[in-house]
């Protein structure tokens, strides 16, 4: 018996869209930190680009795909890594979710970024917290965190919205 798989035009899309965040993901991990945990998030403007040109769907698809396939790749998947990065990303495509059916204008691409990026860092901490590092002097860094989060969520942002200018 012969079983035959066809991809629609959509899986492809995703795969490419998917293959273009894992390659800033990869490239992003080896950036030096000045700051444990602290990433710029680049491979998130391919997430935002996604939703605003695709919708919240492929936008899901390729940013959970993108942690896993990045996981397995970097040699983290279902190390304390992966799953701050798995939460940071789950919470923020739930956000962005909902952001985007607010009715109205919604977010633009600087809204969603700033808001998948406060989203990220929270649900870190709160999963370090739970998981790894029980301990309330983990907060002292969430201020820092968030700051630089809020930052770099307005810089992917406005990358993003820049960027959706050119595609379309």
């Amino acid at each position: 018996m012969k079983i035959t798989i066809k991809s629609t035009p959509e899986d492809h899309r995703i795969a490419w869209l998917t293959a273009l965040a894992i390659s800033i993901h990869i490239l992003e991990s080896s950036l030096p930190s000045p700051v444990p945990g602290l990433k710029p998030g680049l491979a998130n403007i391919i997430i935002i680009t996604v939703l605003c040109q695709f919708g919240w769907r492929t936008a899901a698809w390729v940013s959970m795909l993108r942690v896993l396939v990045g996981s397995l790749i970097l040699g983290t998947f279902l190390s304390p890594t992966f799953m701050l990065s798995l939460s940071g990303a789950t919470a923020s495509i739930l956000a962005i979710g909902l952001a985007s059916r607010i009715p109205g204008r919604g977010f633009s691409a600087i809204g969603y970024s700033l808001l998948a990026s406060i989203s990220h860092i929270s649900a870190q901490f709160i999963t370090a917290y739970l998981l790894f590092i029980p301990h309330p002097g983990l907060w002292r860094l969430f201020p820092v965190l968030l700051t630089f989060a809020i930052v770099l969520g307005i810089f992917n942002g406005i990358i993003s919205l820049l960027l959706l200018k050119r595609v379309t």
